[in-house]
């Protein structure tokens, strides 16, 4: 008897001898055995896969007589020794009628075919028509098809095989039950030609049917027919060089060494692997693709290390690869890959182009950072430590890439300060408006203002607490030799902060030092001088139309809050904490605690007077949408229109008050989210109905200009109204 390739020999017979596709073989496996038979199956995928083999199986459970000659004798188990089941597998059953579509196009085959459809089966219980690549027939074709396909008769049942079905006519579609074959994984492929060359006795290495498996593409066919050709190469054996020399593939094993001189930070050891390369002539541009490929399989091992595939039978050793590497050398290293093959069609010669690509991975890793340690996976367990400690994250810059060797290094919440790379920043004054810890650093070029050191203790004391001892005066602490001397590390934040109200307007600290905003300027250096790193104080310039803050008053000291105000002038303001300060305080008098004022504000100094509150972005937003409702000497209500409530910030009602405070209101500020009166105004609805004046007396002047009156008459000009802007901008806007 002739030689029977491995492909045809081990072709499976039953569902159970079939290799991979469950969710078919289940769906079939259930339909058969409930007796819910479909009168039509498609079966898609690419070649290889089993779509043939799967409709002779099912051709063999639909006609298998072991169980009986009528319905109940169909079976998901064909006993394969009945004459339906061997003639079958000999290719001689009768009633099996297999079409190939590609050969028989034209729509008289296709006639001829449907000729015999009414006619009762002649050997077995069904007629069945397997019509392998079905997307070759030609319109006609399918359109003769389209009714029998849809109501065959009982008797006979349609199996379509196509690899592709993007070309099949929706109305084919629709008729048929579809299932989608999928692709062989190696590690698949590899499994089931060990159990095959074992029962061939044929000797093997496993990384030889590792390449097999790589180079089958999914295919299960391909993959015996390759193993065919190896075990021919091989004399009657499978082995690793014999199968890479028949296959002409790259070696893997060289593309790791690449990466172990990448993990090594080692150029000569990089460019003595290309030259060793080199020598067996290969495809350089293919060497960086699969260089590409296994740097992409580290990032998923360092991320997911069980999701990381087996491809080339190499997992064990890229697990400990990836190790080796940090996260953002990897990330980096694939993107110079990629781009480095790109720019392959420009190099002089390609194997220059994989040399530079491997030394740009070297070059432009970051300098000075040791070689990583191995670290345990997954990496993105530091990420989780990390996030634990909020104190140390708040207050400390973030460093840069982490190269650090283990996560055992790590700066813990407790250490984050002594470890940081750049020094102790001195202690700033927080703003009650906003809490410290959520302080931004700034960069030491664009700005004086350093973020706080991290508290010692846990969260950080409310300045406006009552219940800490009595703080110094705010005058005291300003004029003492003592405290300007005091190192940053022993002042006190409060008691700095506090010493920083008497100082003048140019020294004061502007409010968005804690936390910049795109609507607020950034402060900005006094002189060229370098500030003092062992004075509290900073020496900035508020910016005009900015007003600045100052810190945090004793609340049990109203004579020197009175004194502060009167000697810094109208632009200088109290923290929002102060006002808190002064109800935590002790009991006063509403003598001694309300300021004197010489007027109140209306609603209508309000709208008379808001341009020159110098408020802008999101806080001018927020004003122009409010009413003020009540003044009594010491506190300004505003109401809010609630489709504004989602602005209503602290720090937008610190702004507003300090403007008020620079314009002569110093109060305490609430606004209250209330329905606006229909009666009273805005100034944003003051400064809409203001421009819709001005833009209607605009119209008004263009409607009786002899000019446009002329052009009207001679040409028929229209005045398009909405494109009419006034003179005069908009003071609101």
């Amino acid at each position: 008897m002739s030689y029977q390739v491995l492909a045809r020999k081990w072709r499976p017979r039953t569902f159970h001898e079939l290799v991979g596709q469950e969710h078919v073989q289940r769906a079939l496996v259930n339909a058969l055995d409930q007796g819910r038979l479909h009168h039509a199956y498609l079966f898609t995928g690419t070649r290889g896969v089993g779509k043939t083999t799967l409709a002779r199986i099912l051709a063999k459970c639909l006609n298998c007589t072991e169980k009986g000659d009528g319905d109940e004798g169909i079976t998901s188990t064909p006993c394969g020794s009945c004459d339906a089941c061997q003639s079958i597998d000999q290719g001689r059953f009768v009633d099996l009628i297999e079409v190939d579509a590609a050969s028989r196009t034209k729509v008289e085959d296709t006639r001829e075919l449907l000729d015999n459809v009414q006619y009762a089966p002649t050997q077995g219980r069904y007629k069945v028509y397997l019509i392998d690549e079905v997307h070759m027939l030609s319109t006609s074709s399918f359109n003769a098809l389209l009714k029998t396909l849809e109501e065959p008769p009982p008797h006979v049942k349609f199996l379509l095989a196509t690899t592709d079905p993007q070309k099949l006519p929706a109305t084919v579609l629709s008729r048929c039950l579809q299932f989608t074959l999928k692709h062989m994984p190696p590690e698949r492929v590899v499994g089931h030609l060990s159990r095959v060359l074992e029962a061939e006795q044929v000797p093997f290495e496993e990384s030889a049917l590792w390449l097999l498996g790589k180079a089958a593409a999914g295919s299960m066919r391909d993959a015996m027919s390759l193993t065919d050709q190896a075990i021919a190469f091989g004399q009657g054996e499978v082995r690793h060089a014999d199968v890479a020399a028949m296959l002409g593939t790259l070696d893997h094993r060289h593309v790791l060494e690449l990466i172990e001189a990448l993990a090594e930070v080692d150029a000569q050891r990089l460019l003595q692997a290309v030259a060793s390369l080199a020598e067996q002539g290969p495809d350089f541009a293919a060497v960086l693709d699969d260089l590409s490929a296994v740097l992409h399989r580290l990032a998923i091992g360092q991320m997911v290390p069980q999701a990381l595939d087996n491809g080339h039978g190499d997992r064990e050793a890229l697990v400990a690869l990836a190790a080796r590497f940090t996260a953002e050398d990897v990330q980096l290293y694939y993107q110079i890959g990629v781009q480095g093959r790109a720019d392959m069609a420009h190099a002089p010669d390609l194997r220059t182009a994989l040399e530079m690509t491997l030394l740009r991975m070297l070059a432009f890793r970051p300098q000075g950072v040791p070689k990583p340690a191995r670290t345990p996976l997954p990496m993105r367990g530091e990420s989780a430590d990390v996030a634990a400690a909020p104190s140390a994250a708040n207050t400390i810059p973030p460093a840069a890439p982490s190269h650090d060797p283990a996560p055992s290094q790590q700066a813990s919440p407790d250490q984050a300060a002594p470890q940081a790379p750049a020094p102790v920043p001195e202690p700033m004054a927080p703003v009650a408006s906003e809490p410290a810890s959520d302080a931004q650093p700034q960069p030491a070029a664009e700005s004086t203002v350093e973020p706080p050191p991290p508290w010692e203790g846990g969260e950080p004391e409310d300045p406006s607490s009552g219940a800490e001892a009595p703080l110094p005066p705010h005058e005291s602490a300003a004029n003492d030799p003592a405290a300007k001397a005091t190192p940053p590390s022993a002042v006190d934040p409060v008691a700095s902060n506090a010493a920083a109200q008497s100082q003048p307007q140019s020294q004061s600290q502007p409010l968005s030092q804690s936390q910049p905003r795109a609507d607020t300027p950034q402060p900005t250096m006094a002189g060229p001088a370098p500030v003092n790193p062992g004075s509290a104080e900073r020496e900035v310039t508020a910016t005009p139309g900015e007003v600045p803050v100052e810190g945090n008053v004793p609340g049990d000291d109203e004579a020197a809050l009175n004194e502060s105000v009167e000697k810094a002038g109208p632009q200088s303001v109290e923290d929002s904490s102060s006002d808190d300060a002064v109800e935590s305080g002790p009991v006063m008098t509403s003598e001694a605690a309300a300021p004197a004022v010489s007027e109140t504000l209306d609603h209508g100094a309000w709208l008379a007077g808001f341009d020159q509150l110098g408020l802008s972005g999101l806080t001018r937003n927020l004003a122009a949408h409010c009413i003020v409702a009540e003044d009594d000497g010491r506190r300004i209500l505003l109401h809010l229109d609630p489709s504004q409530a989602a602005m209503n910030a602290e720090v937008h009602v610190t702004r507003i008050r300090n403007a008020l405070e620079a314009a002569g209101y110093p109060r305490r500020l609430e606004v209250e989210v209330v329905e606006p009166d229909g009666r009273v105004e805005t100034p944003r609805q003051m400064f809409d109905r203001l421009a819709a004046e001005r833009h209607a007396a605009a119209v008004e002047a263009l409607k009786r200009d002899p000019h446009i009156l002329q052009l009207q008459q001679i040409f028929g000009a229209r005045l398009i109204e909405s494109t009419v802007t006034p003179v005069e901008a908009e003071s609101g806007s």
